[in-house]
């Protein structure tokens, strides 16, 4: 949620940066302005009348004590005036905060300058491309049929235990996604994540504080039947970054570094056809999450830095890929520079979004209350960073579909100490 303050000094900025997002903010932004103006004129209006009323209070009481009851009683009837109009005016200072902020909790990001303008993920902007296509035999076939043929992932049954999205992973390509999980979070921790475990159910401040809530509300599962009301996690952003909901921390101890492993769950509306089959989308899929808690000052420095970490770990699994700096209409609500990672699937003939290293600066820290004491001894909100270091599905299509030999499928590399077999076949 974006500051009333900064967006008051700021205006002609905010409102050209959210143009980006093909928002026209003019008059959400001067709606804003306007409602701040009525909070303060009438948080002025019921300071004056309270400090009017406790001066004649005091008066009445000095009034007693000095013997003059009739005049003391004749005040004490506009002490219930007073009492009347402070009312008043706190109800409608109540209602106009209240209308303030849900205004405020519209408003998204406003993007860094090097986003793009445009409308949707057409005009995201192609940054980064590394590694060779492979060349498949003849027959090559896309992942749910490979899936079905080795017999490692049941559609079908997972459909019938829980419904379509909900896949049962078997034998090797069980294994296989363990290892995955396992060497994720390996590689992170080498870089100086610190792994952590969290519940994969969150309470609605931390969904809020996030930014999941309200934006994100019709794609979480929600567990109504316990109070409070809890929701299944979309990303293990949530319940990690939450850790840090209003602490103030040292400046010396930033950054803050987190790893961690989680299912995700999210009602996807989705569409039929080839682009949702299989492992595309999923209800419920694995994640292995990076994310980062930095000073204001090094944040896009540890936004490239984890950047060239995924790169680093799709350079290991030996995965074609390309990064794109998503364009203004496709940049999430809560961040202010998005880059996406998708590998591609060579029997679909297709690029899969398989990462997003998002920079979302002080709009999460401050939902979360989240600060650090700078070097002048001053509380400043922090910048948040997440990443997905990876998001399993697509990773596995990925590996399944540009693997695959007419023998079997091979098995990345760097993945066969996790696995402990080098072919599925």
């Amino acid at each position: 949620m974006l500051q009333v303050p900064f967006i008051r000094e700021n205006k002609d900025l905010v409102i050209n940066r959210l143009a980006v997002r093909n928002l026209d903010a003019t008059t959400m932004i001067e709606e804003v302005i306007n409602l701040d103006e009525e909070r303060r004129a009438l948080q002025t209006k019921l300071d004056t009348v309270l400090a009017e009323s406790n001066a004649i209070s005091k008066e009445i009481g000095i009034l007693f004590k000095s013997g003059q009851a009739e005049k003391a009683n004749a005040l004490k009837a506009k002490t219930a005036d007073f009492k009347d109009e402070s009312k008043e005016l706190n109800d409608k200072l109540t209602s106009t905060a209240e209308a303030l902020n849900q205004l405020l909790y519209k408003i998204p990001n406003i993007p860094h300058a090097s986003v793009p303008k445009g409308n949707n993920e057409a005009d995201n902007e192609e940054v980064y491309s590394e590694g060779d296509i492979p060349k498949l035999h003849d027959g090559a076939l896309p992942h749910w049929e490979l899936a079905k043929k080795y017999d490692i992932i049941d559609f079908e049954l997972g459909t019938k235990i829980t419904g379509a999205g909900f896949p049962v992973y078997k034998g090797k390509g069980a294994k296989l996604q363990r290892a995955l999980i396992a060497y994720f979070l390996d590689k992170n921790t080498a870089a100086g994540y610190e792994e952590v475990q969290v519940p994969h159910l969150v309470n609605e401040a931390s969904a809020f504080a996030t930014g999941q809530l309200p934006d994100k509300d019709g794609q979480m599962y929600h567990a109504t039947n316990v109070s409070p009301s809890l929701f299944l996690i979309p990303t293990g952003e949530v319940p990690a970054t939450n850790i840090y909901r209003n602490d103030l921390l040292d400046e010396k101890d930033l950054p803050k570094c987190l790893t961690t492993y989680t299912p995700c769950f999210r009602v996807e509306a989705g569409s039929y056809g080839a682009h949702v089959r299989g492992l595309n989308r999923l209800h419920q899929f694995d994640k292995v999450e990076i994310l980062r808690v930095e000073h204001p000052d090094n944040s896009y420095k540890a936004l490239d830095g984890m950047v060239d970490h995924v790169k680093s770990i799709l350079n290991e699994l030996n995965l074609p890929f390309r990064i794109l700096r998503l364009c203004g209409g496709d940049t999430g609500f809560t961040s202010a520079l998005t880059y996406d990672f998708e590998v591609f699937s060579t029997a679909q003939d297709r690029w899969l979004e398989i990462s997003s290293v998002s920079n979302f600066e002080t709009f999460q820290a401050n939902r979360l209350k989240l600060r650090f004491k700078n070097s002048e001894g001053k509380n400043e909100l922090a910048h948040t960073l997440n990443g997905s270091s990876l998001a399993l599905p697509r990773v596995l299509a990925g590996i399944l579909e540009n693997y695959q030999t007419p023998d079997g499928i091979k098995i990345p590399e760097v993945l066969v100490p996790y696995t402990g077999f080098e072919y599925i076949n």
